[in-house]
């Protein structure tokens, strides 16, 4: 049965007042964000213009300690507490950011390039595939105003993303483990939409290497093998890439990955989630809670068929 999705809201957008408001609500709630390890830092820019409607998730922030210290990076190991230590290893700067394929303006970016333009500290949900989660506040630039950059051509239709093959200092790329580089993609529309970021850092600072420094996606309505770390290049194609996962396990791991309790992973349910951090289960949301920014983009979509 195809999800049923709701009517595009008028606008997405926030009004100048909201905006206000909103900026004024989360200074607010710093204290709690300190109370999980967070410095309480959580404006965006004055320089960015009034952004999406977020859905407020800052009371469940998950405890800095637990999202730096328990982490999916295949590239270092497979044991997912041993990655904090063997990602010390890598060399984060100087770091080049390419942009290629079908666009009028290839373009390649230094980090101090990307400082300048339009930064924001967001907090958004964060579901794993394997059944965890967790709430953390990034900040970063959306993918949307880095693309632009490079000026799309109309053939451009999706957007692929490689990390870095580097097997001295990432260890795990030694072995066959997976496919390198590691590769993600998205359609266009999904990659230049506004919740879609490249992440720079997290609970006030920056991106810690284990959690994909110095610029990892971040993708909030998907799962979290999307979102890409350690981004080198980012390619404009016509036509859909097969990305890293579908290549080792096309059954278990689909071009979309949007969170979805209604479609079970081959091997377990995705009806609930553990948050980092505790033990009891949660209910897990329907595009990870984010259903009414993003479902009018899979309104002919079948989304028990494309997961």
């Amino acid at each position: 049965m195809a999800f049923e999705f709701p009517e595009p809201q008028p606008s997405e957008i926030t009004s100048e007042s909201d905006f206000a408001r909103r900026r004024s609500l989360i200074k607010g709630l710093a204290g709690a964000a300190v109370m999980a390890g967070y410095s309480p830092s959580l404006l965006a820019s004055d320089t960015c213009p009034p952004g999406i409607t977020i859905p407020d998730y800052s009371a469940s922030l998950t405890p800095k300690k637990s999202a730096t210290g328990y982490n999916n990076y295949y590239e270092f190991s497979t044991d997912k507490e041993a990655i904090r230590i063997l990602a010390k290893s890598l060399t984060l700067s100087p770091w080049t950011l390419r942009i290629s394929g079908e666009v009028e303006n290839p373009i390649t970016l230094d980090l101090d390039a990307l400082k300048k333009l339009c930064t924001e500290e967001r907090i958004y949900r964060f579901r794993c595939v394997e059944g965890w989660s967790m709430v953390v506040p990034w900040r970063g630039i959306m993918l949307a105003d880095i693309i632009k950059l490079a000026n799309p051509l109309s053939s451009a239709r999706f957007v692929r993303m490689s990390s870095i093959v580097n097997p001295k200092e990432m260890i795990g790329q030694r072995r066959p483990v997976l496919d390198w580089p590691y590769q993600e993609a998205l359609r266009l529309d999904e990659a230049m939409h506004p919740l879609t970021m490249i992440a720079t850092g997290m609970y006030g600072g920056d991106l810690p290497p284990q959690n994909g420094a110095p610029l990892r996606l971040v993708v909030p309505w998907k799962y979290g093998f999307k979102s890409i770390k350690a981004v080198q290049h980012i390619e404009l194609l016509s036509d859909q890439p097969v990305t890293t996962w579908q290549k080792a396990a096309a059954k278990e791991y689909g071009f979309y990955a949007n969170v979805n309790p209604d479609v079970p992973h081959p091997r377990w349910s995705q009806r609930r989630e553990v948050p980092l951090g505790e033990s009891r289960k949660q209910p897990t949301l329907m595009f990870n809670g984010y259903a009414e920014q993003v479902a009018h983009l899979y309104r002919n979509l079948d989304m028990t068929k494309h997961f």
